[in-house]
Order: structure tokens, then sequence, then C-alpha cells
């Protein structure tokens, strides 16, 4: 998990889309294979496939309808258009568009924001009417266009304010646009508009006119996926089209001769294997480059175009791309590409790759523009992210990675120990027991000491004082240890500390606690033979040499396989220190002295010949106490077995990174330490090696990716530094300041050296922070905060998706924006859905922190819990800061490997997933605990307990009464008026069935099952249902229940089909009880269900209904794969249609409302292709 903090978008927005029916078709055209903001047509809305089924006949409801009106707050969209005017970028986001201010040097200054430019359609291109006087001119011309949506606009700027005026109203043309250009009017006193249709035809526009002047066809007629038109007026134009055919065809539009406007082609230019994406012509060269389907950029040398038979000749095929590319610039210097694996690169004109820029979410970059004037590469990504990257070429490679040439200094031996003291010094021990120092600023070799005991085994450490002095220490096979001063080695003290080996140093700066001697004291620990850790404090003179060195205490660590440290850190309250060891544990020792005095000799470890490898849990030696040397708290393998590589203690809390591929964040509670989250990095870093903070917050990670050291960025996203060293199991050593990075290593017998320049100037810059790298799965809202006392109120929402990771939230509506909170990426797989349950008091107003419980599961039917404290904080960006602890983790393959006799039982599926998710509510079991209920795809619905003691969850109950997948899952409790509670369990299955549960009597035998583990066996089996609902003809994608009255309740389903049932249950206890309770003889009441009434829609959407909530038992809100968000009102004769809307997200997965005070509505926020929060008042 990683916490941070960003803001994703400004802005307000505004209406949306039509307030009934379909309003205006979506205008989408057949398009294979290339990404596009939306592509779902909403098809004809229909509202006459109402009937209604029940006890009764009923006739078309005859209320009137409440009228309902939509507004949209926010919109997270991929991005799909950008362009560089002047020193503004702007992008285009759904149908708004956002407009960035730049100042020299890149940095942002000021966002604009526009809603709603082409009403629904996404915006794919913006084309500036360029003239000789809009250089330095403070207003220009605008085409906007997307779909088959067109806008002109007038963009001014001031010293304060940019604003964006409209001279036309939206024209919907008949075909797709794929080009824009601007040419001279048939009078040459105006500027028109030539389009590049999406069936191989153009048109000239009268923009001022509203009206196609002159359409003409080519003769290939076909469907095109790019175009490219050049030319100033309409007599020289030219169109490049990429046919279906893989082929590039030139043609004429002014070439007609025919009435029916068919135009021969005049060029064809074949060589591709795949459809062409986009085509880019630079007039000034005579090149056009084309980028394809089949991951490659094609360059040819066409010369004019608008001159006739001019010889083409392809020049230059370049593949880097790992997946298909999506659009090609070209610049008098450089190439750039963007692709479906989320890189941007960069190309020389003889094929070589200069830059790649790698820093999105997810699987795309969807559009490109280049600021010429300062050398920017502006991105945008599937992934609602705007990146700006620094194109200056070789010059910002900066890198150097050189042989130190060792071996032509010295003859004596080869090196074999590194450690880089500052990104000036390093140090080097051969195996002949020298040291040697390289000074990085004269790259000179100097000759330090030799010592011929220290040879063959190599234990080299070495720290820099504030002072600048540097003292090193070096370990041997016979116990000896050899501490002495950089520049004055003769001054060296040696001390013998064990009988065996020294397997490990480390220098801790001295705990500040000591502010005298923290200057001229640094503390050294040395692992010896059988867990024996010494702590040494070793004291110097003013001048640098070591003045005495003294031990402080010894510890013993854990009995295992490979017993040594291999770091640690003091924490700064001075009472304990962590250390990490190489089985992968984490221990937390005390400094106190000890109650023994140190012998001041040689030291003996505890014979103990049992090995710890298969141990779990917390403790060590039961027969030493903390004050003896045993550690305060342990967590054992916390890292895996293959051992901690850092220990850093940063702001309050302690992380440590693992050669598990991980980095963890932990507080110290008391004398516990407690894991609050944990996350990987990057795909395929391994080996972590350490963090580096730097003093504004931001965090690096150190460690190698296979065989590549790597320096990776959080925050971006970004391998800033990939260093090919043959990987983590050589010697190497790695320093960082503000202006500069080092990095060494030891290979083939010599040192090699990588530096790089750390100029901010070189770094990426986020205009727009990425919100998920793939499709969002499922949406929750959690609740409000106040930022402080009569402060602003602040929602908070949960996001997860296929990328693999939950986002926390904050949502201001007060100015429609939203800030990332923390990313929680525990999961190995999507993470299809969430599940809430608030653990403070919920229900009142809004107040200064909110605590509840999060679980996550999906794919590989994993399942994580978590839990969340948002507290106020007015020193951050969103005056809001969330701590998220890691509680659970669990995966049913591995519950199905803890079962006893698992022989005889067949293997759970290893792709099973969890569908849904909810919290069993029960106020009758508040002995059990907390009661998971999941939706599996198996077939099977199944109960877990949660147990935070042991983090696990334990199986209860289960059934494969489906027998088919079941997709969602809901919980109610019912109360009748004698006091009794029961707990139903809903879930819905592809076959369009509902089925009841009820799981009171389930819950009461796991219950005593719980606490007597001896006497039965769990998992139980839930049995049959109490009621089952044949609700649709196939699969329930939503699922929503809301208690009406006293035993009442609304349940609201919606199917693939698009059509929409609502049935009224109740459900009664009767008098005289109808079941038994064997184990204590009690007779124990079971509910009576029946259904009342229910009312259905049929064609309620053109699509799958993928989202439902009930907001009041009079108004229920639907959201569909056809993008429309549609409201309905519920009276005693059924549904009645009240508004609809478009919303901006294609593929909408999931819909979560909650109450708006201020207007006394509602607000909804839709998952999907994005995410939209929508307001509706009515």
């Amino acid at each position: 998990m990683m916490v941070g903090l960003g803001r994703f978008g400004p802005g307000r927005r505004s209406v949306t889309g039509c307030s009934t029916g379909c309003g205006a078709a979506l205008g989408l055209v057949a398009r294979v294979r290339r990404p596009v903001g939306s592509r779902r047509a909403c098809g004809v809305f229909g509202c006459g496939g109402l009937r209604a089924v029940g006890l009764r006949a009923v006739s078309p409801p005859t209320m009137e309808p409440p009228a309902g009106k939509a507004e949209s707050l926010l919109l997270l969209a991929p991005v799909t258009a950008l362009e560089c005017i002047g020193d503004r970028v702007l992008a285009g986001e759904g149908p708004n568009l956002l407009i960035y201010c730049l100042e020299t040097g890149g940095q942002l200054v000021v966002t604009q924001f526009v809603p709603s430019v082409l009403c629904h359609y996404y915006i794919h291109g913006i084309r500036e009417l360029k003239s000789p006087a809009s250089v330095q001119a403070s207003e220009t011309t605008l085409a906007v266009f997307g779909s088959k949506g067109l806008r002109v606009l007038t963009l001014s700027w001031g010293d304060e304010a940019v604003t964006l005026t409209s001279l036309s109203q939206l024209c919907e043309l008949h075909d797709w646009i794929w080009d824009l250009h601007w040419v001279q009017g048939p009078g040459k006193s105006s500027s028109a508009l030539a389009l590049a249709l999406g069936h191989n035809s153009v048109v000239l526009y009268d923009h001022i006119h509203q009206q196609a002047l002159q359409e003409v066809h080519c003769e290939e007629t076909c469907i095109i996926y790019s175009a490219c038109l050049v030319g100033k007026d309409w007599q020289e134009l030219v169109l490049v089209a990429g046919t279906v055919f893989n082929q590039l065809v030139i043609w004429h539009p002014s070439g007609f001769t025919s009435d029916e406007r068919r135009v021969k082609v005049e060029r064809r230019i074949s060589g591709h294997n795949g459809v062409i994406f986009s085509i880019c012509y630079l007039e000034s060269k005579g090149l056009l480059a084309s980028a394809s389907d089949d991951r490659s950029i094609r360059v040819w040398r066409v010369g004019d175009l608008r001159a006739p038979h001019t010889l083409v000749q392809c020049i230059l095929v370049c593949y880097g791309h790992q997946s298909r590319v999506w659009s090609v610039q070209l610049l008098d210097s450089y190439i750039i590409s963007i692709g479906e694996d989320s890189a941007c690169i960069v190309w020389n004109y003889i094929g070589e790759i200069v830059q790649t820029f790698k820093g999105h979410k997810g699987r795309s970059i969807r559009a490109v523009a280049v600021h010429k004037t300062q050398a920017w590469v502006v991105t945008g990504g599937a992934d609602s992210g705007i990146r700006l990257w620094p194109l200056k070429g070789n010059k910002l490679l900066g890198h150097s990675l050189l042989p130190l040439s060792f071996g032509s200094f010295t003859k004596k031996g080869s090196p074999k120990a590194l450690t880089v003291v500052s990104p000036s010094w390093l140090l080097v021990m051969t195996d002949v027991g020298a040291v040697y120092l390289y000074d990085l600023t004269v790259k000179q070799w100097k000759f330090i000491l030799d010592n011929i005991n220290y040879q063959s085994y190599n234990l080299l450490k070495a720290v820099q004082l504030p002072g600048g002095s540097v003292i090193c220490a070096l370990g041997n096979l016979e116990g000896y240890i050899k501490i002495f001063p950089l520049h004055y080695p003769q001054e060296a003290k040696e001390l013998k500390i064990y009988q065996g080996k020294v397997h490990g140093l480390s220098w801790v700066p001295r705990q500040p606690q000591d502010p005298e001697k923290d200057d001229l004291c640094c503390a050294l620990f040395a692992s010896g033979p059988e867990g024996v850790l010494f702590w040494l404090d070793v004291s110097f003179c003013p001048l640098g040499r070591v003045d005495k060195v003294v031990e402080h205490r010894r510890y013993i660590l854990p009995p295992c396989k490979q017993r040594w440290h291999t770091c640690l850190t003091f924490l700064p309250q001075g009472d304990f220190l962590v250390c990490g060891d190489r089985r992968g544990s984490l221990l937390l020792f005390a400094c106190g002295a000890a109650t023994a005095e140190p012998s001041g000799g040689e030291i003996r470890g505890r014979e103990n010949g049992s090995s710890a490898d298969s141990d779990e849990g917390r403790g060590s030696d039961d027969s030493l106490t903390p004050e003896e040397g045993a550690p305060v708290d342990l967590l054992f393998g916390i890292h895996g077995k293959q051992g901690v590589t850092s220990v850093t203690y940063h702001r309050g809390y302690v992380y440590s990174t693992g050669r598990d591929g991980s980095f963890q964040q932990f507080c110290v509670q008391g004398r516990r330490l407690q894991p609050l989250w944990k996350q990987k990095p990057c795909k395929g870093m391994d080996w972590v090696a350490g963090l580096s903070f730097a003093p504004d917050g931001n965090l690096l990670v150190i460690g190698f990716h296979s065989t590549d050291f790597v320096v990776w960025s959080p925050r971006t996203h970004e391998k800033l530094h990939i260093v090919p060293c043959g990987g983590g199991h050589r010697s190497w050593g790695y320093a960082r300041t503000s202006a500069a990075m080092v990095f060494a290593y030891i290979k083939a017998g010599d040192v090699m050296l990588y530096q790089a320049q750390e100029e901010g100037s070189y770094c990426q810059a986020v205009l727009k922070e990425s919100l998920h790298g793939r499709e969002l799965t499922c949406v929750r809202y959690i609740g409000a905060v106040r930022t402080q006392e009569g402060g602003s109120t602040v929602d908070i929402l949960v996001t997860s998706s296929e990328d693999t990771t939950v986002n926390i939230l904050a949502f201001v509506a007060a100015s429609s924006t939203i800030f990332l909170l923390a990313t929680i990426n525990n999961h190995i797989s999507s993470v299809r859905t969430l599940a809430l349950c608030r653990t403070d008091a919920d229900g009142g107003e809004p107040q200064a922190q909110l605590q509840s419980l999060l679980f996550s599961a999906g794919s590989r039917a994993e399942m994580q819990g978590y839990q969340l404290l948002v507290t106020a904080d007015l020193s951050a960006e969103a005056g809001l800061t969330c701590q998220v602890t890691h509680l659970i983790s669990h995966r049913l393959d591995e519950l199905w490997d803890r079962q006893k006799n698992k022989h005889k039982v067949i293997k759970m599926d290893p792709e099973t997933r969890y569908m849904s998710i909810a919290v069993v509510t029960s106020p009758q079991q508040t002995g059990l605990g907390l009661v998971l209920a999941a939706a599996c795809s198996d077939g099977s619905v199944r109960l877990f307990l949660v147990d935070e003691l042991t983090q696990k969850l334990q199986l209860l109950a289960e059934s494969f009464y489906h027998r088919r997948c079941v997709l969602k899952i809901q919980t109610l409790t019912y109360e009748a008026g004698t006091g009794t509670r029961s707990v139903v369990l809903c879930s819905a299955a592809t076959d369009g069935s509902i089925a009841f549960w009820d799981i009171t009597a389930t819950l009461d035998h796991a219950l005593r099952v719980v606490r007597s583990p001896g006497g039965m066996q769990l998992p139980c089996d839930l049995g049959h249902p109490c009621l089952t609902i044949q609700a649709h003809s196939c699969g329930v994608n939503s699922l929503h229940i809301r208690e009406t009255g006293a035993g009442q309740y609304l349940v609201a389903s919606g199917s693939d089909d698009g059509s929409i049932q609502v049935c009224l249950v109740a459900i009664e206890m009767p008098l005289i009880p109808q079941a038994s309770s064997q184990e204590d003889g009690k007779l124990t009441p079971k509910p009576c269900m029946h259904v009342i009434q229910k009312f259905s829609v049929v064609s309620a959407h053109a699509a799958h209904v993928t989202g439902l909530r009930v907001l009041r038992p009079d108004l229920l809100i639907s959201a569909s794969v056809d993008q429309r968000l549609t409201f309905w009102s519920l009276g005693p004769t059924g549904l009645a249609f009240v508004s609809s809307s478009v919303c901006h997200v294609a593929d909408v997965s999931e819909i979560d409302c909650w109450t708006s005070e201020p207007c006394k509505g509602y607000h909804c926020v839709l998952s999907g292709e994005g995410l939209e929060i929508i307001r509706w008042t009515g």
C-alpha cells in the first residue's frame, strides 16, 4: 500500500446530456481495435416495455412523476486529446476541456476548466487556426472535434485569466471525424474547415454559417482508421488516409470530375501488416510517418504531397513498442510515438531510441503533444493522468557508466567488497585484505591500508560523520573487527569479539537524545556465531581519530539457520531499536542497560541446535528476557526467507524493505511493532534494497529488477534510473544527494561507476494525477469528514480496479475536486468488489475523523481487510490524511491447504473469483465477531468469520445451491415485535434467480463451534434457501435491498438483458417455532418470507444494468453500459420513468449514492472506464 496525496482535476462540472429520453445519438461508428473514449451506443431508450407481475393485474401508473435535474460535478476519464498553444496545454477529457498555463521552466501556474464543450461527445482533436499574427496575439481560434461533433471556439488570455468563447453551436455530422484542417474559404477572405470523415470522404465546412459547402468521396469506398489533411486551400488539399486494407491512400478532394463526386486514388503506399492508427506529415522534410497495429512506425519519403507522381520510399522502420502504436509525430530532429504499452518513445532519424517515457498507469497512452519552445512532451493516458516530460535528446541523459580501471592502478588482488561513502568517495576492499579509496572529484585511486588477516573474507562498512570524517570497519573469519579513520588508517583499533566468523557489521548514527555525543560518537553493531549481536559505542576525537571503543550492550537473535542481522535503526525516543535479520524477520530491542554488566571480553553464544525456519508468530527464546538481550517484539519472516535489506525511521513510522520484493510501514505501539501496510513497487522488482526520502516527502525505491539496478518513484510510477549491473548478488553501493546520484558495483574484476545528475528539470511534471491503470470495478461511499470546526465537508470514497489496486479518495463537493489519500496494492490479481463496515458513530453530523473497516476481494479467491482512519490535517493538500492498517489477508486455496484429510476433498478451482462480498450485520451474534458473506464464481455462497487477532478468515459455512456463478450478494436484518432478530442473506446468480437464506441458525451453530473447537467441524452447510425468485432470464448484475416498513423490503435487481425488477418482500415471524436446535434443546423461530408484489421494466436500458440503488421507497436509480443514468419513481402501481441523462463513463461497472445535504438531493458516483460524480435534485 502506498500513501500519497494528489489532485486529479480542478473545476466545476455542469449539466450533461439530456433530461429525458435518449436525445441525440452518441454518434459512434463501427470501429475495431482502436481505443476511443466511449464506444457504447446508447441505442433507443424505451419506457414502453413496462409491465407489472404480482398477485393481481396492475394498470400503468397514473401519478405525475417528479421532475429532476442531473448535474455532473466531476469526471475522471481517459485523456483523448492534447494540444500545445503558446504557453498553454489544452486537454480533452471526455467532452470537457482542460487548459493548463505554463510559465518558463514548465511550472504549472493556473488551470481552467471548460465543461461539456462537445456535449456528450468525447474530444479527440484540437486544431488551432494559425496565422502570422497569432504568435504575439492574446487570442486565437480553435476547432474542437470528436466522434461526430465539432465546435469552433475563441481562446483568449490576459495577465490574470484565460477565457474560452464559443463561435458556433455544436455541429453534428453524419460520419466520424478523423481529422480537421483549417483552409482558406471559397472567397479567400475567411477560413473554412476541411474534415476527413470515416468513410474516406472530405467535407468543406463553413463554421460561420454552420453548413457543409461541399463533400467529396474517394473511389476507394471503405472505412478508414486514420487521416491526415495537407494544404492551405481547397484546390491544393491532399488527404492521406489509412484504410481497412492496411494501406495508405493519397488523393486530392478537388480532383473530382463526375456528378458522383468520386475521386481516383493518386498513390497507394503498402508495407504495414496491421491497421494504421496515425499519420503525420512533415512538410519541411517531405516525410510521412505512419503508426500501426503491427507495433511499428514507418517513415516514408514522399516529397511534396501536392505534387503528383512523386516517388515514395520507405526510409525507416522502427520497432520498440511492446504493443500497438496509437500515434506518431514528426519533429525536425526527432520522432515521437505513443502506444498501448503506456510508453512514449523518442526516436532519432536513424531509428535509435533516444528517450523512453514510462509513468502512466495501465496499458495505454491516448494522446501526445509537443511544446516546442520549452521542449516538453505532453502525454495523456487512459488512467486520466497528464504528464510533462523533458525533451532534450541525448543531453538529457547526463548519465555515464564507466569502468574505473582498478586493475591498472594495482595488481594486488581483485576487488571483492565495495561501499559508497558519499557521491564523492567510494571504498574497495580486495581479496588480499587491501583497502583503496576512489575520489570521484579528481578521478584517482588511493591506497589506504592492507592486512593479510582480512584476506579471502571481505566485510567492509563505512560511515561519514556529520563533521565530514569517515570511519571504516572491517571484519574477518577469526572474530576480529578493525576500526579506523579513513584519513588516519595508521591509528586503527582492532578487537576480537567472537570466537568465529563476523557475519555482519552496521554503522548506525547515535540516538538523538545525546546531542553532545552525536557528532563524536557512533554505534557499530556486529553479528557473530549463534546469534550474538554486539552494540559497540565508538568515540572520536574532534579531528576524526578513534578515541575508544566501548561495549554498550549485547543482544541475542532468535534461533534460525541464517542467524545474523542485516540492518538497524534507532527510534528517535531512544527507547528501542529496530533490527532486520537475514531470515526476513523484524525485531524490536530495548535500548536500556542490560541487567548484567558487559564482560568486556570474548563473548560466547548460547548452545541451541534447533532451527526456527518453520516457526511462525511473535516471540523468541522464552529462556531470555528483553533485559537479558532477547527482543521485545518479533515479526517472524515478515519479509519472507530471503532477508530484510533496510530499516528506516521517517516521520513517526518505521519502514522496512526486503528481498521478497516489498516495502512495509510499521508503527510502534507500546512495546510492539504494528504492521500498517505492505506495498510492492513496479512489476518485476523482486529485490527491494532500500528507500530514500527526499526533504519534500517524495519517496524513491531502490532495488533490482532481474539483472538491473532500478530507482523507482512511486509518485510518478517511473523508473528514474536503470543500470544493467548483473543483479543484487554483486557487491554494490549507492549514494544520492539533491544534485547527483552515484551507483557502483564490482564486475569482471573491475569497479563500474554509474553517475547521474539529479536536476529538477530532468524530472517529469504531473499536471493531472492518475486514477487507475485499468477499468474500475467497484466504488463505495464511506462517509463524510469535516476538515475543521465549522469548515467544509469532504466525502470519502473508495474505488477498486482491475489493476489490482484500491484507492481512497476525498471529494470536495464545494469545488468539485477530488484528491488521492491512499493507494493499496496488496492484491495479486484484479479487485472486483468492496465491502465496508463503519466502526465509528455513523449517521450523525460529519466529524473531524472517520473510522471504517474495508474489505476487498476479487480474482484468485483472494480477500484483504484493512482499517481506515481518516483525520483532519490542515497541512495536507486536501485537508485530510488517511492511515491504512492492514488486518486480514486470505486466499481460498491456502485455506484448503490447511484442511485436515484434504485428500478426501476435491480441491477448489484456482480460478475461483469472489464476485461480491457483504458484511453480515448480526446484533444477536455479538460474541461471534464480524462475519463476511461472499458470492463466488464456482457457484457457492460462503460465510467467513473475521479473526482480527490471528489476522485470518475462518470459513464458517458454504452452499453450492446455485450451481452457477453467483454474481451479487446482500444481507438484511429483520427484528420482530417480540424482540427476536433474524439475519437473511440474499444471493443472485447468472441464471437470473435470487435466493433468500435465513442464516440465523447457521450463525448460532458457528458460534458454538468456535467456542468449542474440539467438538464439531467447520464449515457448516447453509442448506436450502427459504425463498427463491426467478427475477430475470439471464444474469443479475446489480442488486440492492431497502427496508420500507416493518418486515417489508424492496429488492431491486438489474439484468444482462437491460431489464429492471423490483420485488416487495415481506418477512414474518411465526408464533409457533418451526425449527429446533438439537444442541441446546430450545426451539428457534424460523421466519417466513413471501413476495407481495413484483414490478418490472423489460426495456429499461439498451445494455446490461450494472448499477442500481433504491434511494427512497419511492425513488430508484439505475445505470447501464449504455451510458444512461436513469431515475424512476416507484408507486403502488409500479415504476414510472422520471428522467435520464448521459454519463460519460464507458462500461459502467458500479454505482453508489449518498444524500446531498445542501440541495436536498443525491450524489451518485459511477465507475467504469473512469469515474463520474453526478448530483441529482428533484
